[in-house]
């Protein structure tokens, strides 16, 4: 679709689109209690896009307060799955009918080409609120194995008040994930987007009440995670937090859980993910190819950015230098162009990060093998040249932490124990890949890494069918697929003498 959409298009298009910055809370949208707002700014070219709220404590209050009631109420909680189903793909069809609308307003916000936008975010936006809808109503619940004159049902019931915090790299992708199981199984939810991009939550809830969901049922609460997410977090009124962020949030939240109601907490943090190249892969060609992309797509803010690339020495500069030869395709441009395939990093706040890293992995010794600089300057936005460091060591600072932007590490090994030694010393688990056309070595090598992903001869395989979620300080729980149910429900057991 976006090749039948030029640049001044989606640029006439950036001149009309309506920018709504307020909180949506109980089917209206409203300022903040406090009438404080912070800037919108678009990574492109710097400009404003907007005020927006800076909700509080007070706003959350009112937010969970309402999302108490409508749960209470069952006109959500208890209506038929069929019937949440039929909404739920009502919904989902809403966000296509505002593809464009949302596509822009995603890109425009943090800074991702608009034909990823478009042609990904928000069609698995979409997927995700109609896959879960589909879904519900081909859950059981069980029947234990009783004697004759008992009984014992397991059922499951919708945990309540939710509140779900995403993060801005997939902004409303993110959101569905967590928005379409807690929706589809019954609950109410008050939502906080990334105070870097909450254009696109904020909008997408006026559509949940368009396609019927109940006002109260969906709330999002624009602000910082300092003021209105600690709110949510030690709310005594939130049955459940769900979160896709950084590490260090992530165990934040634990504390706060633990200081309040011991609200159930579900967690998707940090990654810093190996992709192991043996010398045997089918086609080092294509595993280039996937390498690249692994770190550049979205100007590597991934959570599962392939960031290390693991490669046997007998191969390593031939396929570094083949790894450095695709990336020449990457090239940051105008995230409004439908050609451009890598766009703004969010802010320079995150920019600053990215730059920092590429100095420490020059001052520990690292070779830079393409890029290391930063672009566009003359535009007032926040672009970074992808970069590539070869004779990287594990124990380097980007090899170790979370970039979040297009930095490789490209580490040698000399066998798969190594390989998989190198791959596992690491705080993370989130994802991993292996090239190898050894059938047994594929499948040692998955069982050995401990990740909550595995992806062998390709790059980010997968969809709504499988479980999303990590291992160690990657974070808990599982979005995506049947397991996310497990995340919005409580198991019951009730025990009937007959």
């Amino acid at each position: 679709m976006t090749q039948q959409r030029t640049l001044a298009y989606w640029q006439q298009l950036a001149t009309t689109v309506s920018i709504e910055g307020r909180a949506y809370i109980d089917g209206e949208y409203r300022d903040a209690r406090s009438g404080e707002t912070f800037d919108c700014i678009s990574p492109i070219d710097g400009r404003l896009l907007g005020k927006i709220a800076s909700c509080d404590s007070a706003d959350a209050d009112i937010a969970v307060a309402n999302a108490r009631a409508t749960f209470n109420s069952g006109v959500w909680s208890r209506l038929a799955p069929a019937r949440r189903k039929q909404v739920l793909i009502r919904f989902a069809d809403l966000i296509l009918e505002h593809q464009h609308e949302l596509a822009l307003l995603e890109t425009l916000d943090m800074g991702k080409p608009i034909s990823d936008s478009l042609s990904i975010d928000i069609a698995a936006a979409a997927n995700s609120i109609r896959w879960n809808g589909e879904a519900i109503d081909k859950v059981y619940d069980e029947l234990a194995p009783t004697a004759e004159d008992q009984i014992g049902m397991v059922t499951r019931e919708a945990i309540g008040v939710v509140g779900a915090i995403v993060p801005w790299n997939f902004p409303l992708l993110m959101a569905c994930w967590k928005l379409g199981p807690a929706l589809a199984t019954g609950n109410s939810i008050v939502l906080k987007p990334s105070e870097k991009s909450p254009l696109t939550a904020i909008r997408v809830a006026q559509l949940a009440v368009e396609a019927g969901i109940p006002k109260g049922v969906l709330n999002v609460l624009p602000g910082f995670g300092h003021t209105v997410g600690k709110a949510l977090a030690l709310h005594m009124d939130v049955d459940c937090m769900v979160f896709t962020g950084s590490t260090r949030t992530a165990k934040q939240l634990m504390i706060y859980a633990g200081e309040s109601n011991m609200k159930r907490v579900w967690l998707e943090a940090g990654g810093k993910s190996p992709n192991i190249v043996f010398a045997d892969a089918p086609d080092l060609r294509e595993a280039a190819r996937a390498a690249a992309s692994a770190i550049c797509f979205n100007q590597g803010e991934v959570c599962t950015a392939g960031s290390r690339l693991l490669v046997e020495e007998s191969i390593r500069e031939e396929f570094v230098a083949m790894v450095a030869e695709e990336m020449k395709a990457w090239q940051p441009g105008n995230p409004l162009d439908p050609n451009t395939n890598i766009g703004a990093v969010v802010d320079q706040t995150q920019l600053n990060t990215v730059l920092s890293y590429i100095e420490a992995g020059k001052e520990d010794g690292a070779q830079v093998c393409g890029g290391g600089a930063q672009l566009h300057k003359e535009s007032g936005g926040f672009y970074v040249a992808p970069t590539i460091f070869n004779g990287v060591t594990n124990s380097m600072r980007i090899a170790r932490e979370e970039i979040f932007g297009p930095v490789l590490s490209c580490i040698g090994f000399d066998s798969l124990e190594q390989a998989i030694e190198i791959a596992n010393d690491t705080d993370y688990g989130l994802a991993a890949a292996v090239w190898t056309s050894n059938l047994s070595k594929a499948h040692r090598a998955a069982k050995a890494l401990r990740a909550g992903s595995v992806w062998v001869n390709q790059y980010d395989g997968g969809d709504m069918t499988a479980p999303f979620g990590g291992f160690k300080q990657s974070g808990n729980g599982r979005d995506k697929s049947i397991h996310a149910f497990d995340k919005y429900t409580e198991l019951k057991a009730t025990w009937i003498a007959i």
